[in-house]
């Protein structure tokens, strides 16, 4: 008879186990810019990830808009198979210079669409990759609010601002973080970032950049994997006081 409190206990702990996990894995799962860094007034190349969150549902669409208070006078996109990108253009209410001409416009949002029998399904991700630049030198970040579209109409917005000091928003947008660059270069200005190859940060440089956004997400993986197994060595404690316990009745 006292094994059923035994069973119960350990049933417990293993849901309460259970929920933390599945409590954290949506924090894992948001459309992020890739590296997550890239030095002030160069150029690079960006991959936006975009895991699928549903589970019944496939990703269709993509909005990313491009911030026009620090305007990119060069975006352009990597074709990608079963994916249709539409650039969109806006006029500057004032010039922006590079390499010594005015640049009146400046791209406001790419949209990627897919064909017909493409989406990204449930369980899957995509990346969409972008070169962009001359990057802001007067600013430590950019954000880039997304819309992700679902084939069942649903639509999430990854537009709000992370502050600092404050928990994660449960939409953040996606952002690049802007770093001081190493020297200046022949042109006066700051030395441009090495660009990635076609889908794979294979520079040193690229996985120096991402090792800043990766290790927010493996911070939280081992805080999680520590409540964890807190929780699982407070049953086996239990248990093994109430089977000695048991032994000592008998």
């Amino acid at each position: 008879m006292r094994s059923l409190p035994t069973r119960r206990l350990a049933a417990v702990a293993l849901t309460a186990a259970a929920s933390v996990v599945a409590l954290a894995g949506p924090a894992f799962a948001h459309v992020t810019v890739n590296p997550g860094a890239a030095a002030q007034g160069g150029y690079t190349a960006v991959d936006f990830r975009v895991p699928n969150e549903s589970d019944t549902a496939g990703t269709v669409k993509l909005e990313v808009n491009l911030p026009l208070d620090h305007p990119l006078a060069s975006v352009r996109t990597l074709p990608l198979p079963g994916w249709t990108a539409t650039v969109e253009k806006a006029k500057l209410d004032k010039p922006i210079k590079v390499h010594g001409s005015d640049v009146n416009e400046a791209v406001s949002k790419i949209t990627w669409t897919a064909d017909a029998g493409t989406k990204i399904a449930p369980g899957q991700f995509q990346e969409f990759r972008v070169s962009l630049g001359p990057l802001p030198a007067d600013a430590d970040s950019m954000v880039f609010k997304t819309l992700q579209s679902y084939d069942n109409g649903d639509i999430v917005r990854w537009i709000d601002e992370s502050k600092d000091g404050q928990p994660e928003p449960a939409h953040p947008a996606p952002v690049l973080k802007l770093t001081k660059a190493a020297g200046d270069d022949a042109h006066g200005g700051v030395t441009a970032s090495p660009a990635a190859g076609a889908h794979g940060d294979s520079s040193d440089h690229a996985a120096a950049a991402d090792g800043g956004k990766s290790s927010d997400s493996t911070a939280r993986v081992l805080g999680v994997v520590g409540i964890v197994v807190g929780v699982i060595g407070t049953a086996v404690g239990v248990l093994g006081l109430r089977r000695r316990n048991s032994g000592s009745a008998s």
